[in-house]
């Protein structure tokens, strides 16, 4: 062997120590996980039982909803920043057809699923057909639906005896059967709002992970010029990543006016960056370093571990935000700090 090719050989002085630093790395998240539980647990015992685990997962349903909408976007190399205003919309939408149209459970789900199909649409167009970046694109949809819910009321919560921008008196009412489906139990038991997470979650990884659809999402998303070469349909797909991703926050919306029971013109103010922040540490669950189903509902509960947490501990309100940036910031400076290969 020359002097030269030895030259040119990689050389790695420690091995022991970048597997560990990689295995640190790939699993940072899942300690930290475990570590919040404990922590948590020893200074509440009741943090651990089964009400409070049950809780947390509700909290996390539609953050993580939402975040499986953002992480279909992501996979084809998109953002959909308007997500948060649609699963707001959506709500205010619901109460309206049903307190002010007087209209049935059928067709206020139903009503709401046709708009997010239109949005989704909308929103694919302006990407796909006016080429608009997809962040400036999904923005001015946010805006629009952020304005756009306040018109029908006159910027006011929806529920019965509400006074319309022309004088009229909303006489209608929520049903019940509308209320079960975010209020409701399956078994006395688990929350309806997490089932439904649980199976559209399984639904959208299978679809992601297991069939060729999944890797043709991907395979735009990391190239989609070499994907439009191979054959694959590269603006259908990319137009149906917004369409999943607007239903999916659709079906959000639902739920949260079902629980609510009314249309709140302050629910769901926080939703686009705790979804997007949901998708994002799903990228560093187990250093996968891509947008993936599981990885999202994980970083959705973690979120939601670390705020139940809290709130049980009795922070203040005004340092929680402080709070979990700097343990969220701190786990994935780990993640993607220490699991790069090093020579």
């Amino acid at each position: 062997m020359t002097a030269a090719s030895e030259t040119a050989k990689p050389v790695n002085q420690n091995p022991i120590g970048s597997i560990i630093r990689d295995a640190i790395g790939k699993h940072a998240i899942v300690t930290l996980l475990f570590l919040l539980i404990v922590i948590f647990t020893t200074q509440e015992p009741m943090f651990l039982s089964l009400n409070n685990a049950l809780s947390i997962l509700q909290a996390a349903s539609i953050v993580a909803l939402l975040g499986v909408g953002v992480t279909v976007t992501l996979a084809s190399g998109g953002f959909d920043l308007s997500i948060g205003s649609m699963a707001a919309f959506t709500q205010m939408a619901a109460a309206y057809i049903l307190v002010v149209l007087h209209g049935s459970t059928v067709i206020a789900v139903c009503g709401c699923l046709v708009i997010g199909l239109l949005v989704g649409l909308f929103n694919g167009f302006l990407v796909v057909k006016l080429r608009i970046p997809d962040l400036l694109a999904t923005l001015g949809v946010l805006f629009l639906l952020s304005g756009l819910e306040l018109i029908p009321s006159g910027g006011r919560s929806i529920a019965t005896g509400l006074i319309l921008p022309n004088g009229d008196s909303a006489t209608g009412t929520i049903p019940e059967s509308f209320l079960a489906l975010g209020r409701g139990h399956v078994g006395n038991l688990v929350p309806n709002t997490v089932v439904v997470m649980a199976v559209l979650a399984a639904i959208v990884w299978v679809m992601m992970e297991k069939t060729r659809w999944g890797r043709v999402f991907y395979a735009i998303g990391g190239n989609e010029l070499a994907a439009r070469l191979a054959g694959s349909p590269s603006h259908r797909y990319r137009v149906a990543a917004y369409v999943v991703s607007s239903l999916i926050a659709t079906v959000g919306g639902i739920l949260l006016a079902s629980r609510v029971g009314r249309g709140d013109v302050s629910t769901g103010s926080s939703l686009l960056l705790d979804s997007v922040a949901a998708a994002l540490i799903g990228y560093a669950v187990r250093g996968r370093n891509y947008p993936n189903v599981l990885g999202t509902v994980f970083g959705a509960i973690l979120v939601a571990v670390l705020l139940n947490g809290l709130t049980m501990l009795n922070a203040p309100y005004y340092a929680q935000d402080f709070i979990k940036g700097v343990v969220l910031v701190g786990a994935l400076a780990i993640t993607f700090g220490l699991s790069r290969q090093r020579p």
